[in-house]
């Protein structure tokens, strides 16, 4: 786990060493290269993205999953490294492979305390979860800014739950994210739009086995300068079971609501920097907390 940490922030480092002053006159990386655009033959991206969640309040204090209750916090910590490269040479497939590091504390601990990584039995549990090899596609060739993203995420878990504490699932995910985005006349504004879409699968046990998550999301950037970018954006969350009629399964759904904003900087041609704020204000069996995001991406 810390080698990855590690590795990623070397390659950040790295990467800052070659910082060049835009040309003005053509777009940034934060511009040209959304997520719904492939990558050259030969390029690379690699994104290092730090997730964390924490939560004083929940939903699940009634059967009907609505009822606002006050809880100790709980905090679950997501860093990320997703690695793209070109391979094809009309630049229509990207291939991947994507890696995520998790660390979660509860029963009131500080949401500083995921950093710690300390495994205290009852309070807190790490480690390196899930890897996933992907695949990058454009399907409509007269579409250049539409693609799909496949994933098969693998998990390196045994237990979702120890004693108390909640980790990563325990179950295979069948991924698929469809993105798209539009630019307006003039460059200062853009409009990005994504469906994620998760099947969930394998173990029984797990709280989502044999469910669909849908997330679609709508964000909407402005540019003051090619460099920087400004953006709000609104998603929601549906957990759809399907497993209400399987011996021994868990039948569960949720949803939920989330309203955000953030910002984009052009660190050199190569590197450049993101945080972003959400807040879920609404929802069903779902936590009510807030995200605080933090992510370097790297394109040569």
């Amino acid at each position: 786990m810390k080698r990855i940490l590690t590795l990623a922030t070397l390659i950040a480092i790295s990467f800052s060493g070659f910082a060049q002053e835009d040309d003005e006159n053509q777009g940034s990386v934060i511009q040209t290269y959304t997520p719904s655009i492939l990558l050259k033959k030969g390029q690379w991206d690699i994104k290092w993205f730090n997730n964390l969640y924490t939560e004083t309040k929940d939903l699940f204090g009634n059967a009907e999953g609505t009822q606002k209750r006050d809880i100790p916090r709980n905090t679950f910590f997501t860093s990320s490294v997703d690695i793209f490269t070109g391979v094809s040479d009309n630049n229509n497939i990207n291939v991947g492979l994507l890696f995520e590091v998790r660390s979660n504390v509860i029963g009131g601990r500080d949401a500083l305390d995921v950093f710690s990584f300390d495994g205290e039995r009852g309070s807190a549990r790490s480690g390196l979860t899930s890897f996933a090899p992907a695949i990058k596609f454009n399907p409509i060739k007269s579409i250049g800014n539409f693609t799909i993203q496949t994933a098969f995420h693998i998990p390196l878990v045994d237990n979702e739950t120890e004693d108390g504490v909640f980790l990563d699932q325990d179950g295979f995910i069948f991924q698929n994210r469809f993105f798209y985005d539009y630019s307006f006349a003039g460059g200062d504004w853009q409009l990005f739009t994504e469906l994620n879409t998760e099947y969930n699968f394998g173990e029984q046990a797990s709280f989502a086995y044999n469910s669909l998550r849908l997330t679609p999301g709508v964000f909407l950037s402005y540019f003051p300068s090619s460099k920087f970018t400004v953006l709000g954006l609104v998603q929601h969350l549906q957990l759809i079971s399907f497993s209400g009629n399987d011996q021994g399964a868990n039948d569960f759904s949720q949803n939920a609501t989330i309203l955000g904003g953030g910002a984009k900087y052009q660190l050199t041609n190569e590197l450049n920097v993101e945080f972003l704020y959400s807040n879920f204000f609404r929802g069903k069996n779902t936590g009510l907390g807030q995200t605080f995001n933090i992510g370097l991406r790297a394109l040569f």
